[in-house]
């Protein structure tokens, strides 16, 4: 039986009223995330017509989903709630702490032992709140999500940015910080800004080598990697429905990597077929009844200009697959073009490694068709001029492709498979002892990210992004612009031979299989089970409420960091070796900016603190300034806060002492998390302004006192040489989320509102 049938059933029951009304008010016809959107509006959010872009709203969604780093910051928050159990379904799922090094069954072996306290507390939290658990193996949150919970016109909240993936089965599905699912959790109102829409209208067909990495890799090239900030991106057409529900996912997954709110595809028969394969064909029964009201109307689909905010065009049938990166996910290059681009650029065109895997390409069909490419290596001699990593997506797919012989295959052209984890995506691979001083190379991976150090921890890794089939002939021929669809490749025997197009099944011909899928149902009664955390650990600590902001505290603020060009939640909190101390707010502050580039001398981690007169790491230095009594103040550029929505980065610098942070333009998820934290997150209002901030200056917001929704604040600037500068700053504070600045931060005021003392 599907998990949480009770809830579907009642969730597509009364959908179609929801919808109908919606349309009636609005007086229109619905894109489909209007309608999931409407149809989730909560009590506090009255049925009207919000206005995109603008106005806040309150959504009540269906359930949460957390991954093991993430969650243990969220649960150690909920725990402070005062809640009993949570308000509705929600699971845990162990991915992120298992690290790639030898092979599947030795790093699963080594993360149980090394993460064993970690593991205890998630599982001992999941079991007394009611929380479905996923023990570490069972595979990527995502994947598991998709397989298991993700359903047609629901809406989910992840402490994952990728949690968008559950889009490709039609959800609205969004990327959050921890406090944002504490709210969910404990039973309050989720507040979003009403998304803008984007609709993707997808012609053609795919062929030979163009896969749905494509489609993604080819709009993050169009929109950039902000352009997507504030949206949810709605893909529909003929390509859309000739795709995977797989593949839909793929697409959707990397929508993070566009700042995207989230994506989405309507219902259809992939979706349909996928449901039926993993078990939930009651489910697919019930979307049947209402499958008109799971997809956009017809009307919208028609004259998309007049019902979205940006409408793209793509004609699946000349798309050409694309690399891309270096650096960054939305920089995209034709394969055809890569040679030439490369030697323009000044790339290493060697590949020592190519991975296959993460939460965006790691399903059966992603599996079997890279297999094809490995099937074809075998029969035609060639030997493998890179090595090749797998990372399965689930148990369930791991299991289902070692049946199928699949593993063999991929084995048999000399590939290392790894357990089923986040692995190399998030920086878990043991690739180099040193990883700074590391030679200047080159990777191919079907991940969704490859910021500056994010795989490996190298600064000389240039990572390049392409789908998995592709990844697969890059790591036979081993240069990275090679092109299988006109380029040849020497075998064993001298002889030129070319890769014919990959073939695959959309789903297991024979089914999928597990024998142990690897989740535990919590307890039915968990009032008696006891959450121990040892105050002399390295890895968990308890949480103490941050204390309210004063205006005292941001008057002659000093300049903490001013960061130059891009300041992903990577350069803010590394992940790779820190994940370790995810559930160690104290610990996990020592890597608080120390990738972030100091604009006054493009140095990462190098800082001059006024208090000591030395230059220091920035999280020493926050230290100085904290111990003396002295706020702190960060500035930005673009899209700061870009990628993960990792709420460490929001947390640390609260627990550092830094009082604001001011930006050309913030990343959605990251701005969010900064305001639950009790900071104050603003925009320059002339961007140039960020050009007269002096790394000696005192900083002072003089108007805090006095913030009021819609109303900018200022900022003065008083320089060592006796000058001054003083200029506006705007915030998207409404009046809620400023008392969660008066109250110190978002979970104290549930704390206040519950009576918790």
């Amino acid at each position: 039986m599907p998990f949480d049938i009770d809830m579907l059933k009642a969730h597509y029951a009364s959908f179609a009223s929801k919808v109908d009304q919606a349309k009636a008010e609005l007086g229109r016809p619905l894109t489909l995330a209007e309608k999931i959107l409407y149809a989730h509006l909560h009590q506090d959010s009255p049925l009207q017509n919000y206005n995109r872009g603008k106005d806040y709203v309150f959504f009540a969604p269906d359930r949460v989903a957390m991954q093991d780093a993430t969650a243990q910051m969220a649960l150690l928050q909920f725990m402070m709630a005062g809640k009993d159990k949570v308000a509705v379904p929600s699971t845990v799922h162990c991915d992120h702490l298992i690290q790639a090094k030898v092979g599947a069954g030795k790093d699963l072996e080594v993360a149980n032992d090394v993460n064993s306290e970690v593991y205890d507390f998630l599982a001992s939290v999941s079991d007394k709140y009611g929380i479905g658990f996923w023990k570490p193996g069972a595979g990527i949150i995502h994947q598991v999500v998709l397989e298991n919970y993700a359903f047609p016109g629901g809406m989910m909240i992840g402490t994952d940015s990728h949690t968008v993936n559950a889009g490709g089965l039609g959800m609205v599905a969004i990327g959050v910080g921890g406090a944002d699912a504490v709210d969910v959790m404990a039973g309050m109102a989720w507040e979003l800004k009403m998304p803008k829409l984007i609709g993707v209208k997808l012609t053609g067909e795919m062929s030979g080598w163009t896969s749905p990495k494509d489609v993604i890799l080819k709009v993050a090239g169009i929109v950039s990697a902000k352009g997507g900030t504030g949206a949810i991106v709605e893909y529909f057409g003929e390509g859309a429905v000739s795709m995977s529900c797989t593949g839909k996912g793929t697409i959707c997954n990397m929508g993070a990597e566009i700042g995207a709110t989230t994506s989405t595809f309507g219902y259809d028969e992939s979706m349909s077929r996928y449901l039926k394969a993993t078990d939930r064909a009651e489910v697919a029964e019930l979307c049947d009844q209402v499958k008109d009201y799971l997809t956009g109307d017809a009307e919208c689909y028609a004259d998309p200009e007049k019902y979205f905010d940006q409408v793209i065009e793509i004609d699946l049938s000349t798309l050409e697959p694309l690399l891309n990166g270096p650096f960054t996910p939305d920089l995209a290059t034709p394969i055809s073009e890569m040679t030439a681009k490369a030697e323009k650029e000044g790339w290493p065109t060697d590949l020592e490694y190519c991975l296959i895997g993460s939460c965006t390409n790691s399903s059966y069909e992603d599996i079997s068709r890279a297999a094809s490419i490995a099937q074809q290596a075998i029969d035609k001699g060639i030997i493998a001029k890179s090595k090749l990593t797998i990372t399965p997506g689930s148990e369930q797919v791991r299991y289902t492709i070692e049946r199928d012989g699949l593993i063999n295959t991929l084995e048999g052209m000399g590939a290392v498979v790894f357990a089923n984890a986040c692995g190399p995506c998030i920086g878990q691979w043991a690739r180099f002892n040193d990883p700074m001083n590391a030679p200047k190379n080159s990777i191919v991976h079907s991940f969704n990210r490859n910021f500056s150090k994010r795989a490996d921890g190298s600064p000389n890794t240039h990572a390049f992004v392409a789908s998995p089939e592709l990844v697969t002939a890059l790591a036979l021929s081993g240069k990275l612009g090679f092109n299988p669809l006109t380029d040849t490749i020497t075998n064993k025997d001298g002889v030129e031979v070319k890769l014919d197009p990959p073939t695959g099944y959309e789903l297991p011909p024979q089914g999928f299989d597990v024998k142990d899928a690897g989740y535990n149902a919590p307890a039915e009664d968990g009032s008696g089970i006891e959450v121990v955390v040892n105050p002399e650990s390295n890895r968990l600590q308890l949480l103490t409420p941050f204390t309210p902001m004063s205006s005292d505290e941001v008057t002659n603020m000093r300049v903490l960091l001013k960061a130059k060009g891009k300041c992903t939640t990577d350069h803010i909190s590394m992940a790779g070796p820190w994940l370790k101390y995810r559930g160690h707010l104290e610990n996990i502050s020592n890597n608080c900016f120390i990738g972030a580039i100091n604009a006054y001398n493009d140095k990462a981690n190098h800082v001059i603190n006024y208090e000591t007169g030395e230059y220091h790491p920035v999280p020493d230095s926050a230290r100085a300034y904290q111990k003396a009594g002295v706020g702190t103040m960060v500035f930005g550029e673009d899209n700061y806060g870009e990628g993960s929505s990792r709420e460490h980065a929001a947390m640390e610098p609260r627990f550092l002492g830094v009082k604001a942070v001011c930006v050309k333009s913030f990343a959605r998820i990251h701005e969010t998390n900064l305001k639950k934290q009790g900071m104050l997150a603003l925009t320059f209002v002339n961007p140039a302004d960020y050009d007269k901030v002096r790394q000696d200056d005192k900083v002072t917001i003089p108007d805090f006192a006095d913030m009021t929704p819609g109303k900018n604040l200022t900022i003065t600037l008083t320089h060592a040489d006796g000058t001054s500068d003083s200029f506006e700053v705007a915030h998207t504070y409404n009046q809620a989320q400023i008392d969660w600045v008066r109250a110190g931060s978002a979970l104290n005021k549930i704390r206040e509102e519950a009576g918790v003392a």
